[in-house]
């Protein structure tokens, strides 16, 4: 069993810039492709950014895609999403999840796939 444990989340003005870390129990983090997903009360998980095993292959939505840089480190068994240039639509809670099962390479856009998930930090973007 993984635990993931996100941080970083909070309110900033539109423009502005945070950065999230999910964090992971456990010793097989790098065999792991990891994603961060956002979802909205009632509403589906959107994808938004996903980084595969090793961090060779990177994949990001579209409404972010410019904006967003995911990134890893697996020395720490962290994952990160800076995000920049945010805007009120950015506005969510933000999930991180790890995809036991990935194949080398593939940054999993699928959020019904992931196998582990943490329990959320809530990112508020207004002026």
């Amino acid at each position: 069993q993984v635990q993931l444990v996100e941080s970083g989340g909070g309110l900033v003005r539109p423009g502005g810039s945070l950065r999230l870390s999910c964090t992971a129990s456990g010793r097989t983090f790098s065999t792991y492709a990891m994603g961060w997903f956002r979802q909205l009360p009632g509403k589906e998980r959107e994808f938004v950014a996903a980084i595969s095993r090793s961090g060779v292959n990177t994949n990001y939505g579209g409404s972010v895609k410019g904006r967003f840089t995911i990134s890893r480190r697996d020395s720490e068994n962290t994952v990160y999403l800076l995000m920049n240039n945010l805007k009120p639509e950015d506005t969510a809670v933000y999930f991180c999840g790890a995809d036991r099962d990935a194949v080398f390479g593939y940054a999993n856009p699928h959020s019904s796939t992931y196998d582990y998930w943490g329990q959320g930090t809530q990112v508020t973007v207004s002026s």
